[in-house]
């Protein structure tokens, strides 16, 4: 059985840990305070994280650091799990997001150029040209996994389809959602993630170049809030739309909010991500939204008695 070092115990980290621990392998979680039963270490601590991944099989980064503060923090972690990697052998395997693309009018490949002209998807995009050209030269091995926006099992408040937004619609309540609801929107089921994560670090046709988490056709955020209320036995969805102005002006004194702007493109247009790639590559699949929504809902209603 392999060992794995996990960074983050977040919403994706827990999940990497369940699958790794319930097929036999040790599954070590770095947090900065040691929770979950895991180790306390600063992840952009070079010296700390060569020692942890040392007979490391692949350290696996799940770290979010504050939106706001991604320049800032994100090099240095990268950087030090970059030299982890090298001075252990273990594979980098990186979850990220579609930032680095930037707006597009077509669906996201894997080839898709990493053009964004954002702050944060300029930051997600050197740290992979850097990772990528570490594995190029020989010096590690690495792979980056791609996910769109995050629903389902272990999903958190900030998630636009988590528990924030769903739990008012089981009581026939209505939900609050940022942006307009009726656009097509690609949303990664989370469980999918985690799997995906783990596929990469134990699977050499991974190495050296980004996959997407298998992720379903797009829906709009509506069709999701309807689906889930139908599942639910809900009244159909009340969905109130948070003004722009309410947005903007929220985001001169909560720095997440205002980075939201960055990235409100995701959802003034169709937003696809295309997995076809990574589930003929890996012969995966989607969870479907229905299965996935009926294993959210379980988890809601135990959450709320």
């Amino acid at each position: 059985m392999g060992r794995y070092l996990i960074l983050g115990a977040g919403q994706v980290g827990r999940g990497v840990a369940r699958i790794l621990s319930g097929e036999g392998h040790e599954a070590v979680i770095v947090t900065r305070s040691g929770s979950m039963d895991g180790v306390a270490a600063d992840a952009s601590d070079a010296d700390a994280m060569r020692k942890l991944a040392a007979g490391a099989d692949a350290i696996i980064n799940c770290v979010n650091p504050r939106y706001h503060r991604w320049p800032q923090d994100w090099p240095p972690i990268h950087h030090a799990l970059m030299a982890a990697a090298e001075s252990s052998g273990a594979v980098l395997v990186t979850l990220s997001n579609l930032y680095g693309y930037g707006p597009l009018d077509v669906p996201m490949t894997e080839d898709t150029p990493l053009n964004s002209k954002g702050t944060k998807g300029r930051v997600r995009a050197q740290m992979w040209h850097e990772a990528l050209a570490a594995h190029k030269a020989g010096r590690i091995r690495a792979t980056e996994v791609r996910a769109s926006d995050y629903y389902g099992l272990g999903a958190s408040d900030q998630s636009y389809i988590g528990p924030r937004f769903l739990t008012p619609l089981m009581s026939g309540k209505p939900a609050v959602f940022l942006t307009d609801p009726s656009i097509p929107h690609s949303w990664t089921y989370l469980p999918d993630t985690a799997r995906m994560l783990v596929t990469a670090a134990m699977d050499e046709r991974a190495w050296g170049r980004p996959w997407h988490v298998p992720t379903a056709p797009p829906l709009p955020a509506r069709e999701m809030a309807e689906r889930f209320c139908r599942l639910a036995g809900a009244p159909a969805p009340r969905i109130r739309v948070l003004p722009r102005f309410l947005l903007t002006a929220a985001g001169t004194v909560v720095p997440v909010v205002r980075e939201l702007r960055e990235t409100r493109y995701q959802f003034d247009r169709p937003f696809e991500l295309d997995s076809s790639y990574t589930e003929a590559t890996f012969d995966l699949s989607p969870t479907p939204i229905d299965e996935a929504l009926e294993a959210t809902l379980a988890e809601l209603r135990k959450a709320v008695r």
